[in-house]
């Protein structure tokens, strides 16, 4: 039996060259699929807090750290690892 693909959530930004891609990765090369929407959109939060205190120790610029670009789209993750959205743009298995 081949495995079967599983659905998940990732955080995107949209970049000026390659449009819309994966913002997180696992440190290891490998993109993050969360499990929810939830816990896509509480990594959002976390990224943006810590951007926030930075600004407020004085290591950001006011301007970056209330920016919120990244958003959740749901993707598929593929037996390989690699992640696919909803228009069929795949992604990985590793981070570039």
């Amino acid at each position: 039996m081949m495995n079967q693909p599983r659905s998940g959530y990732a955080v995107f930004i949209n970049t000026y060259c390659d449009g819309a891609v994966p913002a997180i990765s696992d440190g290891q090369g490998c993109y993050v699929v969360f499990q929810s929407e939830m816990e896509a959109q509480r990594e959002i939060v976390d990224n943006a807090l810590t951007r926030l205190q930075e600004f407020l120790d004085g290591n950001r610029d006011f301007d970056d750290a209330i920016t919120v670009e990244e958003y959740v789209i749901p993707v598929n993750v593929n037996p390989d690892g690699s992640i696919t959205d909803a228009s069929g743009k795949q992604f990985g298995p590793n981070a570039d």
